[in-house]
């Protein structure tokens, strides 16, 4: 696993750069080392070198690491939700990325109420329209919004999305945008959405450029995954 702290700290030297381009403060941007299908040494070297919040995409794989390595970071689900792994979720993760159905919303509300805790979401939004994709519509945003409102023990903090994969990260361009767009429209409605969850490894710098408060970086930091 050696070069995972040389990784991370090029990483962060360019996460402070675009920052800097767009105008803003390297505190601005909170940098998710993405850590699924890492073994956990690999994921306990990142966190020795500093990272301080792990994102995962499947609930138990996650369950695992986290029970391993408890205390050490703080974990985010970046992945798909289903609504029968919502109750174990619930228990493992201070913020859930998916959110992406009233469906989904309900059961979250149902077991962070029976939990008594207040979970922290963000709305997935399908910003290039792809049909294997989760996600709301844009369309559907303003609902989910609205739903999620009237329930108490959850929290939506911002949105986030997936562009459709493109070579170049200047084609993503206009996909980042798009959701800072829809952010600020909704804002200026008076929902009140601070984060915007965008950008990987092959596009995290055009995204802070365009406004992402969340990056999400996996084989930056980690190596080319196996298999």
């Amino acid at each position: 696993m050696d070069g995972i702290r040389e990784r991370l700290a090029d990483v962060r030297r360019r996460i402070q750069v675009a920052a800097g381009r767009s105008g803003r403060p390297v505190s601005a941007v909170t940098l998710v080392a993405v850590s699924k299908t890492m073994p956990v040494e690999a994921i306990r070297e990142a966190v020795a070198a500093g990272a301080t919040i792990l994102g995962e995409n499947r609930v138990q794989e996650a369950r695992d690491k986290i029970e391993a390595l408890a205390g050490a970071a703080e974990w985010h689900l970046i992945g798909h939700l289903q609504t029968n792994k919502v109750k174990l979720a619930v228990g493992l993760f201070e913020r859930i990325h998916s959110l992406d159905s009233i469906r989904l919303a309900h059961e979250i509300e149902r077991h962070a109420g029976d939990a008594g805790r207040q979970v922290r979401c963000l709305v997935q939004v399908n910003v290039g329209g792809e049909e294997q994709k989760n996600g709301v519509s844009e369309d559907e945003v303003r609902p989910l919004l609205e739903a999620a409102n009237g329930m108490p023990h959850i929290l939506v903090e911002g949105l986030m999305a997936i562009p459709p994969f493109l070579s170049d990260p200047e084609a993503i361009r206009p996909y980042f945008r798009r959701l800072r767009v829809l952010r600020d429209d909704l804002a200026s409605d008076g929902f009140s959405l601070p984060d915007l969850s965008m950008g990987m490894t092959q596009d995290f710098e055009v995204a802070i450029e365009e406004g992402a408060t969340l990056v999400r970086v996996g084989t930056a930091i980690f190596g080319p995954r196996e298999g």
